[in-house]
């Protein structure tokens, strides 16, 4: 009697775990947009941190301070670059969504004729509406924590708290893990990604950069109308890889259209140009200091974030891939299958001797 009842128990036990374990999966599904909105805000410390670093060796002062000029700083330079170029893209952003329609228009009377022309055109206005809709759902739904411009103010003062007293939330994370060594492992992947993240950061910033300015002088060199509106629009997108630079060659021809068929080749042609320049020579320059993920990463990573939370994951698929990639890396590939792997931000000398020593001390025993 006291064996059957002590099976019971531990049943018992177990389906008690099972249905916790689901219950938590289902917690974490329905807060998905509030976990999503906190790894933003993640992101923006992040990019404090990058930024904060240098300022804390330099001058010696504190975190939080040094946080609070990294702050300054960058509000600074948006204010400056507000201020310099925000009525300039303001008018040219008006003008482009009131030319893309036409050029849409043009673009089909162009390219198909007759029935076809006029099939193509019924399709088109069905799949205008159920377009917008579409997209409307998808921005509903990534910011329905509390809309657009709350979500927006959530991330940016979340990450300043985040930046500002890291270790606090560092120590509440860790004391998740048993102190068994566990603990040690989280505390060093944790450490790995938040280096790795700030580097990726960094590398995509540098990125956008670059394609941002070479756009605006040869999309300026070129003639094409609203330029800087274009430019900016390429150098955004540059933050979803493969996809981005996809989408931002769209509107270019759209509006090169409007002008001749001659525009048209000169403006594929730069896109084609400028992306080759960026996926072999900029990205992987860059690469070599920052965070290299295999190229079928980022896209299937974009398709199955994007599919599972909506615009926010597209816009955030690349770095939650970073985190991914970093977290197998250190916990399955080098801790539990005691693979030699170099992490991100990694001296590949410290890890060849971290080897050696691996390898060597099966041997002295």
């Amino acid at each position: 009697m006291r064996i059957g009842n002590s099976g019971d128990g531990a049943f018992a036990r177990r389906v008690a775990i099972v249905v916790a374990i689901l219950g938590l999966a289902l917690l974490l599904w329905y807060l998905v947009d509030v976990l999503l909105l906190f790894f933003a805000a993640a992101l923006v410390a992040v990019l404090l941190h990058a930024i904060a670093r240098p300022i804390a060796r330099q001058t010696g002062i504190g975190n939080s301070w040094s946080v609070a000029v990294a702050a300054l700083f960058v509000t600074l330079v948006i204010t400056l670059a507000v201020s310099l170029f925000g009525t300039e893209i303001r008018a040219q952003t008006i003008k482009l969504v009131e030319t893309l329609p036409a050029a849409w228009e043009i673009f089909i009377e162009r390219t198909f004729s007759g029935d076809l022309r006029d099939q193509v055109m019924e399709q088109a206005e069905g799949a205008v509406p159920a377009a917008g809709q579409l997209l409307a759902n998808l921005a509903v739904g990534a910011w329905s924590v509390a809309g657009g411009l709350s979500a927006v103010i959530v991330m940016i003062m979340g990450g300043l708290y985040l930046a500002a007293q890291p270790d606090i939330y560092r120590r509440g994370f860790l004391m998740l893990f048993p102190d068994d060594g566990k603990r040690a492992s989280a505390e060093e992947t944790l450490d790995a990604i938040g280096e790795a993240l700030q580097l990726w950061l960094i590398g995509q910033l540098l990125t956008m950069a670059f394609i941002l300015v070479v756009s605006l002088v040869g999309l300026w060199a070129i003639g094409l109308p609203a330029a800087v509106a274009l430019a900016v629009f390429a150098g955004l997108a540059q933050f979803v890889p493969i996809l981005g630079p996809i989408v931002a060659s769209v509107p270019a021809l759209l509006v090169a259209l409007t002008e001749s068929w001659q525009m048209v080749l000169w403006v594929l042609a730069f896109y084609i140009v400028i992306q080759q320049v960026e996926s072999n020579l900029v990205t992987p320059l860059v690469q070599r200091r920052t965070v290299h993920l295999p190229p079928a990463l980022p896209l299937f990573a974009v398709v199955v974030f994007g599919l599972l939370f909506g615009l926010t994951g597209v816009l955030l698929a690349t770095p939650l891939a970073v985190v991914a990639f970093v977290g197998i890396k250190k916990l399955w590939v080098r801790d539990t299958l005691g693979g030699m792997t170099r992490l991100p931000g990694e001296p590949a000398a410290a890890r060849a001797h971290e080897g050696e020593t691996t390898t060597a001390a099966p041997a002295e025993k």
